[in-house]
């Protein structure tokens, strides 16, 4: 299982929210490259980068963040948060993101999902479906979807799409475990999806259920900022695992 450790930003900063709400916001750094950079150091190689400010705007904002980390660093990064047009996919990719990561438009515009994965090839999209009781959230979380998880998993894998990570709105940041029923109904209804868990993940043991819940990754992050789960103790999951 892949350790993903995310940084999430806000006006150029590294930021946590409470349940995706922007009002409960706290400040951990204000140069997410340090942060990336540490975690780099520390033998991580995948970075998972959100632009808040975009996602709440509906258009990229931390663009320049994205360009730093990745001709700074070597790792991985799928990033997202106000993606919309092709253009934003293919400004994202030319700044140094393995990944777009996709959420909002996915849910509205579900063809143009369809007919980006067939120019850019689907391992350059990573899907997210946000939930808050099983049902998708938009535009930042701050909207109702109108669509369950498991039909629009259904549909994106039918349009090909092939990796995907699902937050779950009331574990994000709270920090008393992720949602393992949930991915093991996800992995249930889909056998073989390639799914990251994201929300709530505190403590080894949350690692190691959703490596037996069948979860090909975990994003990590207020976690890490508060001290829960350390770069060793994640460094060596990783190893142990390798």
């Amino acid at each position: 299982m892949e350790i993903i450790p995310a940084i999430d930003i806000i006006e150029g900063k590294c930021v946590r929210l409470t349940h995706g709400d922007f009002a409960r916001q706290k400040t951990y750094h204000a140069l997410p490259l340090d942060v990336a950079k540490a975690f780099e150091d520390a033998g991580i190689r995948r970075l998972h980068l959100v632009d808040l400010d975009g996602a709440k705007a509906g258009s990229i904002v931390n663009y320049a963040v994205l360009e730093a980390i990745a001709s700074q660093t070597k790792m991985e990064i799928d990033f997202g948060g106000g993606i919309k047009k092709k253009e934003d996919v293919e400004l994202v990719l030319k700044a140094g993101a393995t990944m777009a990561t996709i959420g909002s438009i996915a849910v509205k515009s579900p063809e143009t999902i369809k007919e980006w994965l067939a120019e850019f090839g689907a391992d350059r999209f990573f899907i997210g479906a946000d939930v808050l009781d099983e049902n998708i959230r938009i535009n930042g979380w701050l909207a109702d979807g109108g669509i369950n998880v498991y039909t629009f998993l259904e549909q994106m894998i039918s349009f090909g799409a092939r990796h995907f990570f699902c937050t779950d709105i009331s574990k994000d940041g709270a920090m008393q475990g992720p949602s393992t029923d949930l991915y093991k109904n996800i992995i249930a209804r889909f056998p073989g999806i390639n799914l990251t868990a994201s929300g709530g993940v505190t403590t080894m043991n949350d690692l190691h259920e959703l490596e037996v819940a069948g979860c090909a990754g975990a994003i990590i992050g207020k976690a890490i900022y508060e001290g829960n789960l350390s770069l060793e103790e994640i460094t060596y999951f990783k190893n142990l695992k390798n």
